[in-house]
């Protein structure tokens, strides 16, 4: 079930970096929410499948799940909330997913709201474009298999093609399922 908040909303620009045209999703979040349900948000918003570690920049200082087996320089980011690290508009900072891809996302505070007790939370309200595929390779990956996919005679199309299951609309983008995947974040 999506959040009732009580808390203020923010609308924040997620856009994936150095994308040509540019990748991006504008979402409503709480302000209350963790940098773990934000990095959820973010997962759902984009179409990432949560398969790679993921890390939030922010002042420098890094951000991430906890691990036990090593010397921990990161700060949990379950213990701290959008309102605590962003707390006024235009903030921006670094969300970092698949450190062998190494897929950037800017973070943009673009307005703080106030709730409306009429509303679910979080919510997708825009975007443009797919997201890439995982492991596809990062940013220069990303162009070399549109490349490929637009090219029939390119030498790696049909293993793409196939790699892909047959198809794949770089410009779709299904706000109704971004909406659905958001719904279970709690």
């Amino acid at each position: 079930m999506p959040t009732k908040s009580s808390s203020f909303i923010y609308q924040l620009k997620i856009t994936l970096i150095d994308t040509h045209p540019p990748i991006w999703r504008r979402v409503f979040v709480p302000g209350n929410f963790n940098l773990y349900q934000l990095h959820q948000v973010i997962q759902a918003g984009m179409g990432w499948t949560d398969s790679h570690l993921h890390q939030f920049i922010i002042d420098s200082q890094f951000y991430s799940l906890p691990f036990e087996d090593e010397a921990q320089e990161d700060l949990d980011e379950s213990l701290f909330k959008l309102e605590q690290i962003a707390p006024s508009i235009k903030c921006k900072f670094v969300y970092e997913y698949d450190f062998g891809d190494s897929w950037r996302h800017q973070i943009v505070v673009e307005k703080i709201l106030l709730d409306d007790p009429n509303e679910t939370y979080p919510q997708c309200i825009k975007g443009k474009r797919a997201c890439p595929p995982e492991d596809v390779g990062g940013v220069w990956g990303y162009k070399t298999f549109l490349e490929a996919l637009r090219d029939k005679q390119h030498e790696e199309h049909d293993s793409y093609m196939e790699w892909i299951g047959g198809e794949f609309d770089p410009e779709e983008l299904d706000l109704i399922e971004i909406n659905q995947d958001m719904s279970r974040i709690k």
